[in-house]
């Protein structure tokens, strides 16, 4: 299967339980969800004329709208070529499960690659057994059962006070399923947002994101 790739890089991974972490990141292009606050809307459409050689996309040194299709097996060329050591790979959008996912997270694991996807979860997820399910669920579109209980961990974007109603429904569905982390996460690193992040989370005993790929400007 080919993929629309947008860039792969090798960082830290700055959110959620894997915070910390040496990472390489793979970004598909293409989201239907449109958040007001993305940091990342030239992944949003996946239009003919920003398609680029599979040469180009490894030579891209900036994140922009330019995409290019590539298989399993290139995509894990690249990474080998380019000697990478981090062993964690996270797929990432736009949104990564508009594609099925199955082939690449298994050929990631043949390689020994652990595998996490970011997704908002209002599409079907298909991946292998192993791979690691970060959920941020978004209340301009509501993420699917299905997504919700598949998830390992929910990172939940927050700006403002009301945007935990949606929070509280999701849980009342995975109340009953254990080892599922929950973590806040301000918006823009918006001082208001993380003050509600902080005290929700002492009073709930959940965890704080607070993306230090930023803080540490890096991509």
């Amino acid at each position: 299967m080919h993929y629309p790739i947008n860039e792969i890089f090798q960082t830290i991974q700055g959110e959620g339980y894997y915070a910390g972490t040496p990472s390489i990141f793979i970004r598909l292009q293409g989201c239907p969800v449109h958040c007001k606050w993305c940091d990342t809307k030239y992944t949003w459409e996946c239009n003919n004329q920003d398609q680029i050689s599979y040469e180009k996309m490894i030579m891209k040194k900036k994140s922009n709208r330019t995409w290019s299709y590539m298989n399993s097996k290139e995509i894990i060329l690249i990474i080998k070529t380019k000697k990478w050591t981090a062993k964690h790979v996270v797929i990432t959008g736009g949104e990564p499960c508009l594609y099925d996912l199955l082939e690449i997270t298994k050929e990631l694991e043949k390689k020994d690659y652990k595998c996490q996807i970011e997704t908002s979860g209002t599409e079907l997820i298909r991946c292998s057994l192993n791979t690691w399910i970060t959920l941020s669920p978004k209340t301009n579109k509501k993420a699917l059962n299905t997504s919700i209980l598949r998830s390992n961990e929910i990172k939940y974007p927050v700006l403002k006070e009301e945007d935990l109603f949606y929070l509280k429904s999701i849980l009342k569905k995975i109340k009953n399923k254990k080892n599922n982390f929950i973590f806040l996460q301000p918006i823009s690193q918006n001082e208001e947002a993380l003050n509600i992040c902080i005290k929700t989370c002492i009073i709930k005993n959940w965890r704080l994101s607070i993306q230090i790929h930023k803080y540490l400007k890096i991509q």
